[in-house]
C-alpha cells in the first residue's frame, strides 16, 4: 500500500518542491493532518494538500517526518511512510544517515517508521545489513528483529557446515530465544533437535499447559452461547459438579503435551455435539502488566481473566491458528484466574468434528509471560 501510494504522489512532486524550504514550525500543521486522515475518505482533502507540503520537506527533517507516525493509524502511516519516501527519492545523495540511525536506535517510535528509517539507510549503505541488523535481534520491532533472526540463522549455518557444531549450536540457541514468528521458530526448532537439543516450545511461546475441564453443557441449536453456566458465575471449586448435558459433570484435570499448547476436548471429555465445555486455569504473575492473551480456537469462544470478559467469538469451524484472536487483560501481582468457554456446533461434517483450543499469555512482541507457580 505505500509503495502505491508513493506512485500515485510521486506525480505532485512537481508542485511540492515550488513550496519551497519549511521550517519546523511551518511543517507541523501538515503533518498533524497527515496524522488524522481515516477511513472513508475522512480527512482526504486536507491531507492531499497537507501531502504535498510534507514532500518538499529537507531531507534533514526525514526524521520529523517519520517521527510524526509515532501513535498514527495505519492509513495515516501509509501517507506519512509514502511522503518520507518521496522526500529520499527526491535527495539519495542528501540522506541524513547518521539522524536516520539514530532514529532506528530508539525503540519508543512507530515499528513502521524505524523499519522505513533502516530501508532509508539501507538504499545508500551496501554495509547496512552486516553493520545494524545484528544488533536488532531482541527489537520491539517485529520485522527488523525477524531480518535479525534471519541472518543469524544464516550465519549459524555456515558455521555448522564448517565444522563448528558446538559453535552453531551456541549460535542457533540464540535465535530461537529471540525468534517469535512461527515459520522461523519451527525451523530453528527441527535444527536444534538435529543437533540433538530439545526445546521447550510451550514456554516458549507461553502456551498455559495446565487445566481444568469441565463439560459437556447444552449448546443445542447455539442457544447456550449467551446462557451463563455454572463455571462463569460460581467461584471455581475442584469438587463442584453441575447439571449438564448429559447428567452432572465435574471438573477434571488435565495437562497437554502438545508442543504448541493444544488442548484436545474430544479427549478430554468425549466427543459431543451442540455442546459447551469450560476450561479454568491460574496465573501467577510476578507483578501488575498489561499481558496479551493470544487464543487459537476453532469453535465459537470466549475468555475471561479475572472474572472479566476479554474476549467473544461466536464463529464456528472458521479455522484455527496461533494468535488467531487477541485480547489484552492486566494481571495483577499474585494468583489470576482464567477461563475460557469453548462451544461446538451441530455440524455433522467430518471437518467440524475439531473440538480444541490453544491460549498463550505473552507481550505485545510475542514473548512469553509465564506462570510464577
Amino acid at each position: 500500500m505505500r509503495r502505491l501510494l508513493v506512485a500515485v504522489f510521486i506525480a505532485l512532486l512537481s508542485v511540492a518542491t515550488s513550496l519551497g524550504k519549511l521550517t519546523a514550525a511551518e511543517l507541523a500543521p501538515s503533518l498533524a493532518k497527515l496524522q488524522r486522515v481515516g477511513p472513508k475518505g475522512e480527512g482526504h482533502a486536507e491531507a492531499t494538500a497537507a501531502w504535498k507540503v510534507v514532500a518538499a520537506a529537507k531531507p534533514q527533517q526525514l526524521t520529523a517526518v517519520l517521527a510524526a507516525m509515532d501513535g498514527a493509524n495505519p492509513l495515516a502511516e501509509n501517507w506519512l511512510g509514502a511522503a518520507a519516501e518521496a522526500i529520499a527519492q527526491k535527495h539519495p545523495a542528501q540522506l541524513p544517515v547518521a539522524e536516520l540511525e539514530k532514529f532506528l536506535a530508539e525503540t519508543s517510535h512507530s515499528p513502521r517508521a524505524r523499519r522505513l528509517a533502516y530501508e532509508l539507510i539501507a538504499a545508500v549503505d551496501p554495509q547496512a545489513e552486516s553493520r545494524l541488523i545484528p544488533s536488532l535481534i531482541d527489537d520491539p520491532s517485529l520485522e527488523l528483529r525477524r531480518d535479525a533472526v534471519a541472518l543469524a540463522i544464516e550465519q549459524a549455518e555456515k558455521t555448522l557446515n564448517s565444522g563448528g557444531q558446538a559453535a552453531a549450536e551456541k549460535q542457533f540457541r540464540k535465535a530461537f530465544a529471540a525468534a517469535r514468528d512461527l515459520d522461523q521458530i519451527k525451523s530453528l526448532a527441527a535444527q536444534l533437535k538435529k543437533l540433538g537439543v530439545e526445546v521447550d516450545l510451550p514456554a516458549h511461546f507461553g502456551f498455559i499447559t495446565q487445566w481444568q475441564i469441565i463439560g459437556p453443557f447444552d449448546n443445542k441449536w447455539g442457544q447456550g452461547f449467551a446462557v451463563a453456566y455454572p463455571p462463569q458465575t460460581v467461584d471455581f471449586s475442584a469438587n463442584a459438579a453441575y447439571e449438564g448435558l448429559t447428567g452432572d459433570v465435574k471438573w477434571i484435570g488435565h495437562i497437554t503435551t502438545d508442543p504448541y499448547g493444544v488442548v484436545d476436548l474430544n479427549e478430554v471429555l468425549g466427543k459431543h455435539k451442540g455442546a459447551i465445555a469450560y476450561a479454568y486455569a491460574t496465573f501467577d504473575s510476578a507483578n501488575e502488566r498489561e499481558a496479551n492473551f493470544r487464543l487459537g480456537c476453532i469453535n465459537a469462544n470466549k475468555l475471561w481473566v479475572n472474572g472479566q470478559l476479554v474476549l467473544a467469538n461466536e464463529v464456528y469451524h472458521a479455522g484455527m491458528e496461533i494468535d488467531q484472536y487477541v485480547g489484552r487483560a492486566r494481571l495483577k501481582p499474585g494468583r489470576n484466574t482464567i477461563l475460557v468457554m469453548i462451544a461446538q456446533n451441530e455440524q455433522t461434517d467430518s471437518w467440524a468434528q475439531v473440538w480444541q483450543f490453544q491460549l498463550r499469555v505473552c507481550d505485545d512482541v510475542g514473548t512469553a509471560i509465564l506462570s510464577q507457580d
